[in-house]
């Protein structure tokens, strides 16, 4: 099975969003640099950041989002963003009224059903989980196997958290990449395992 990365641009303080969901100046190394991420011409990042992100979002073959998160984008209007191939949704409520049942989108019960049905639809490539509460859930269910946080100089002092609610003890491994862009600091973990569960 492919790994499975939890990801997400974070402050310094460990937000990923401000208590309405708006992700405020943490964004700002996307529009920060000369080089373009992609094909629209809106994402303009430092090389530095290109030749990380580029790469790692060209190997994601699913993504695996919460409800909350699949609302607030109206469900990227059932195209997968960033040229992902699939969405898994995590979800008790199923698909929304009049959604289109062949956008490439699974809307799933829980969070190990979830990474189950992602890693099926991956295969050998890359799941991605994004952070927050359902990444914090992954987490501590012992299912990921990477954190990525591409940390700007921000301090938000309150909102939404990269880990969500989780608690207990989670090691990481010491740091896989570190790399300085333009407003923005890259840092790639592999999470450490343990006999007993990824919890202590």
């Amino acid at each position: 099975m492919g790994t499975v990365v939890l990801y997400g641009t974070v402050s310094v303080d460990g937000f990923i969003a401000d208590d309405q969901d708006q992700p405020g100046p943490l964004f700002a190394w996307l529009v920060s640099g000369e080089v373009p991420l992609g094909d629209g011409g809106r994402l303009m990042v430092a090389r530095a950041s290109y030749d990380y992100t580029r790469p790692y979002w060209d190997a994601i073959a699913v993504t695996v989002v919460g409800r909350h998160v699949f609302d607030l984008t109206d469900g990227w209007a059932g195209i997968p963003p960033s040229g992902v191939d699939h969405v898994v949704v995590v979800t008790h409520r199923g698909a929304p009224p009049g959604w289109n049942a062949d956008a490439p989108f699974d809307f799933i019960d829980g969070v190990e059903a979830a990474v189950a049905r992602a890693q099926e639809l991956a295969g050998a490539r890359l799941v991605e989980v994004a952070a927050g509460d359902v990444g914090g859930q992954v987490l501590a269910a012992g299912l990921v196997d990477e954190v990525r946080m591409d940390v700007a100089p921000v301090v938000l002092g309150r909102g939404k958290r990269y880990f969500g609610s989780v608690d207990g003890t989670h090691l990481l491994e010491d740091a896989v990449e570190v790399i300085r862009g333009e407003r923005v600091l890259h840092l790639r973990y592999r999470v450490e395992r343990r006999d007993s569960g990824a919890a202590t």
